[in-house]
C-alpha cells in the first residue's frame, strides 16, 4: 500500500471496473450464443409464408426442409416452423 489512501482507493476501484468490464462482455456474448440456438423471431425477419420475386424458402441455404417437399421446415436463422414456398430478409440462394 502507498502512503496516500487516495491512490489506495483509485486502484481498487480501477481493479474493479476491469472487472465488472470482463464480466459484461462474458454476458453479453453468452447472450448472443443463446439467441443463435433460438433462433431469431419470424417478425424481425420479415417472415412470409409465401415467396417473393420468385424467392421462396426451399431455395435458400438457410432452410432445413420437412418430412416431405410441402411439409414445412426448420430454418437455420429463424425460429419456428417454416413453410417450403416461405420467404424472409434473411434469403440467400443456395449454392
Amino acid at each position: 500500500m502507498s502512503e496516500n489512501p487516495k491512490f489506495d482507493g483509485r486502484r481498487a476501484l480501477l481493479k474493479k471496473a476491469a472487472g465488472l468490464s470482463a464480466a459484461i462482455a462474458a454476458a453479453g456474448v453468452v447472450a448472443t450464443q443463446s439467441a443463435k440456438a433460438a433462433g431469431m423471431a419470424q417478425s424481425a425477419v420479415q417472415y412470409q409464408d409465401k415467396p417473393k420475386g420468385g424467392h421462396q424458402c426451399d431455395g435458400c441455404a438457410l432452410y432445413v426442409p420437412g418430412s416431405s417437399a410441402t411439409a414445412n421446415g426448420k430454418c437455420k436463422a429463424v425460429a419456428g416452423s417454416i413453410a417450403p414456398t416461405g420467404w424472409c430478409t434473411l434469403w440467400s440462394p443456395k449454392s
